[in-house]
């Protein structure tokens, strides 16, 4: 009985500062982040939420994004979706193209090194449903990167909306040079297959691709945070 008690208190203390951290992150998320960002599974997963929304989900964020990337870029964030949250929002016209109006665009907040790593440290706890995404579905085989190029910009055009480097790409949708290093395989893999099931009415399309292409897509993703930092 003494030892089962003995052994209670250790592990008590041991958890503690775990628990206070989180605790910590979590009045930090509450206070300043909910504002944009929903923490919990809203009940409304409508296509008018959707348009209102000013940031992306979280409530599923540990099963998305990499631990040290959270913490070093709650540090000094950069623009991840060149043109914010829904792009139709912060679009002008020009002679040629579109553009982004930057005057539009709202900056993130930065948060210091001991604030980054206990929001990093609640936002990892923040797992969502377990159906989510899919553990261990990403095998982890290493892809051409032309070949890769070839299926991402040509066959399925997912350089009409997102970045494969910078500048270079479209520009409603999050760029993909930093997605190895800021989000989970797995995360990735489900999302390319069933980007409706995480995040409702979203406009990217579902591919219906083949086992094999979701494998090499996700790794060519994967990928490109390598290629980009050389």
């Amino acid at each position: 009985m003494k030892l089962s008690l003995l052994a209670a208190l250790a592990m008590g203390l041991v958890a503690a500062p775990a628990v206070a951290a989180d605790s910590v992150g979590m009045g930090i998320l509450k206070s300043q982040c909910i504002s944009c960002h929903a923490i919990a599974k809203p009940d409304n997963a409508s296509l008018d939420r959707l348009w209102e929304r000013k940031g992306p989900d979280l409530y599923y964020a540990g099963s998305k994004f990499n631990k040290p990337w959270l913490v070093k870029w709650l540090q000094d964030p950069a623009r991840i979706r060149p043109a914010g949250e829904f792009y139709t929002k912060h679009i002008k016209g020009s002679d040629k193209e579109d553009v982004v109006d930057e005057s539009t665009l709202t900056p993130h907040v930065k948060l210091s090194k001991a604030d980054a790593e206990a929001v990093a440290d609640a936002l990892m706890a923040l797992t969502g449903p377990a159906d989510l995404v899919t553990k261990g579905a990403f095998k982890g085989d290493k892809v051409s990167m032309s070949m890769g190029a070839m299926f991402f910009n040509k066959l399925r055009g997912c350089a009409a909306c997102h970045q494969a480097k910078p500048g270079t790409g479209g520009s409603s949708g999050p760029e993909l040079y930093t997605a190895g290093e800021r989000l989970q395989p797995d995360y990735i893999y489900s999302y390319i297959k069933n980007p409706q099931a995480i995040d409702p009415h979203i406009w990217m399309p579902t591919l219906n691709l083949a086992e094999p292409d979701l494998q090499r897509l996700t790794g060519y993703i994967l990928q490109l945070s390598a290629s980009e930092g050389k």
